[in-house]
């Protein structure tokens, strides 16, 4: 018996690598390099994005003023010839702990007695009315820039009492705090000098150790007794704080007048 062997059954097949699944091959490779480069340059990118909204964010939980406690001052001619208003309010400020530096050329001090509202600028910022405050000097000391606040104007933008306040250090172990250039750091102490003369007490010769000669300039506020005041201070970066008392009854004849705590 003869056994029929079907030849086709023992044909040799191989794979064909053809030039066509060399280019699919090259056009796949080429695609994840490039998938690869857009991944990493992405996340570089996010990476970056997220190191500086989280120091931004720090800086805004962090970097804060604390209202320490709010004096008010009452001009006078004598001891007993005494303003019915607060003249002058000395708002002594200090850092939280862990905050970074607060530079107060860029603060604003927003002041509202109820019924007027003033938003004060340092005295040595001029980005906002394209003048510093009127006789403001740099190189001198806070006492005299005090002086001027009370008692000077320009044209633009006006009398200084109601559109700038000046300040002086208290501790400053750094030396960080200049006129030019107050910077606040931690553990540092100021006082922040804001003028609320009102138009009914132009007249007297003196506002705490300052001798304006009457010639101290309206504020628009008036801080009489029973008056409810609001005090904001917004810093350029970091958490605004706020100040709100409400005056006493009657201020007797103290020429000074503890208004907050």
């Amino acid at each position: 018996m003869k056994v029929r062997i079907n030849a086709g059954m023992f044909s040799e097949t191989r794979a064909q690598v053809g030039i066509g699944t060399l280019i699919i091959f090259i056009a796949m490779v080429l695609i994840a390099a490039v998938a690869a480069s857009v991944l990493i340059q992405t996340s570089g990118i996010l990476q970056q994005q997220a190191q500086s909204t989280g120091k931004q964010a720090t800086q805004e939980v962090s970097s804060n003023l604390v209202v320490k406690n709010i004096e008010g001052v009452r001009a006078k001619n004598n001891a007993t010839d005494v303003a019915g208003n607060v003249s002058l309010l000395k708002i002594r400020v200090g850092l939280n702990v862990g905050s970074s530096p607060v530079d107060l050329n860029q603060l604003i001090v927003t002041v509202t007695d109820g019924t007027n509202t003033n938003d004060l600028l340092y005295a040595n910022n001029d980005r906002t009315h394209g003048n510093a405050m009127k006789n403001f000097d740099a190189s001198t000391n806070a006492t005299a820039n005090l002086k001027a606040l009370l008692t000077d104007t320009q044209t633009t933008p006006g009398h200084n009492a109601r559109y700038f306040f000046t300040a002086q250090k208290i501790r400053d172990d750094d030396q960080s705090f200049t006129q030019s250039n107050p910077i606040m750091n931690t553990g540092d102490l100021a006082i922040i000098y804001v003028s609320t003369v009102s138009g009914s007490d132009l007249s007297y010769t003196n506002i705490g150790d300052i001798s304006t000669a009457g010639g101290q300039k309206d504020s628009n506020l008036d801080i009489g007794p029973r008056t409810s005041v609001t005090i904001v201070l917004t810093p350029e970066s970091g958490a605004t704080t706020m100040a709100t008392f409400l005056t006493p009854s009657s201020y007797g004849t103290r020429e000074a007048v503890q208004l907050y705590p």
